[in-house]
């Protein structure tokens, strides 16, 4: 899903060719990592539980991570007071923001849009646990 407020002009083209190539087999191995913590918990459970979980499927699996990862947001130049704390910013370029509601909706997907222009991040995965199935979506910010 890529951002729908791109500016006219935007190379579209080059975007996918940078998406495809940017990230791609560090997001299949941490949305594996999801996958295994799913499994093994099923849905149900507050986003702390899997939170921590993801944790440990991370050091097994050998992800880089940081997890509570400060992300300063910017405005005009200035460092506002008011921090984001990522969930996991994983491979130091991957924010990976947890959920675990009954459906995902577009404020979630806003939200880690949001966190990803003002951490200057291109990929970030929202994940939600708290479906039967796991449910996930990669939401890219190419356009700086």
């Amino acid at each position: 899903m890529n951002n729908a407020l791109e500016p006219h002009g935007f190379d579209f083209a080059n975007a996918k060719s940078v998406e495809k190539k940017y990230c791609k087999e560090e997001s299949g191995k941490i949305l594996k990592a999801c996958f295994e913590v799913h499994n093994e918990l099923g849905n149900g459970f507050l986003e702390p539980v899997y939170q921590e979980a993801l944790e440990l499927e991370f050091k097994s699996q050998k992800i880089p991570y940081e997890r509570e990862k400060l992300l300063p947001i910017m405005y005009k130049g200035h460092v506002l007071n008011k921090e984001y704390y990522a969930d996991f910013v994983c491979y130091e370029s991957i924010i990976v923001e947890l959920k675990s509601v009954s459906v995902l909706v577009k404020a979630h997907r806003a939200q880690l849009l949001n966190y990803l222009n003002a951490a200057n991040k291109k990929v970030g995965l929202l994940v939600n646990f708290g479906e039967k199935s796991l449910k996930w979506e990669r939401i890219t910010n190419f356009k700086n």
